[in-house]
């Protein structure tokens, strides 16, 4: 798991806080349920208007791809292929029909499945490119909900400002109470512009990263088991593969070939 979201939305927020003491407020006084209800929900409400509701019902399962996703490391993945390689080598390809189902990577998987089939090497390529390219796509998605909500957010958090304000000029007969109205009535657009920098807009930009990394490893894995079906030596679908590693795993891989 890379934390990487989840330790940059909690320490930007805490940042946040802090600098609110440091000026001699107090969380309570931003932590307003209305406003966070109105900037939150109307943010959700505004994206799913906007979309269609299958959309919306995924919007759970993006949230654990953006906090939780279950990416190997695309060393592992090279030692996995190269290793499936070298056995195909030694027994023929259909050796590899039980070694299929031990695989974790479900993509490699269903390759392997696919090439020990017998499906031919170009429907092969272009049946596993198009997974790919599925995927892109649904990830895509995923992203533009979150680039949705960023940008619905600010002017939801508007909203709550004007409807906060319109309170205020209701009890100008109660002048001691017009500074906490008026402080309160800001919150939402504190909210509205914090929810977009600090939590929806890096969320999309994280699933879009997510995606790139996953579909390259994915378009590694189809070099990989093309290479496999077509019996290439391991020296040179390991030397292959390695090529396509991202800058700074290829010396993982190294150690554990050697």
């Amino acid at each position: 798991m890379d934390p990487a979201s989840l330790i940059g939305i909690i320490a930007a927020l805490v940042i946040v806080f802090v600098v609110q003491a440091l000026e001699g407020g107090t969380a309570a006084s931003i932590i307003l349920f209305p406003a966070m209800l109105l900037v939150f929900g109307g943010s959700i409400m505004a994206t799913m208007a906007g979309g269609v509701l299958k959309d919306t019902m995924g919007l759970g399962a993006a949230l654990k791809q953006a906090f939780l996703p279950k990416i190997p490391p695309p060393a592992a993945v090279v030692d996995s292929v190269v290793k499936l390689a070298e056995r195909a080598r030694r027994e023929g390809l259909l050796a590899l029909e039980d070694a299929a189902k031990q695989v974790e990577h479900p993509f490699l998987r269903r390759g392997l499945e696919m090439a020990i089939d017998g499906t031919d090497p170009e429907e092969l390529g272009d049946i596993l490119h198009s997974e790919i390219d599925a995927k892109r796509k649904v990830d895509k998605q995923a992203a533009k909900m979150f680039e949705a909500m960023g940008g619905y957010a600010p002017t939801i958090g508007i909203v709550g400002t004007v409807m906060g304000l319109v309170h205020v000029l209701e009890n100008l007969d109660k002048p001691e109470t017009l500074g906490h109205a008026i402080a309160a009535a800001f919150v939402a657009t504190l909210w509205g512009v914090m929810s977009s920098n600090l939590i929806f807009l890096p969320l999309a930009a994280r699933l879009k990263r997510l995606s790139e990394v996953e579909c390259d490893q994915m378009e590694m894995v189809v070099e990989g088991v093309l290479a496999i079906q077509s019996g290439s030596n391991p020296r040179l679908v390991a030397q292959k593969l390695r090529s396509l590693l991202p800058p700074g795993s290829e010396p993982a891989v190294e150690k554990k070939a050697a």
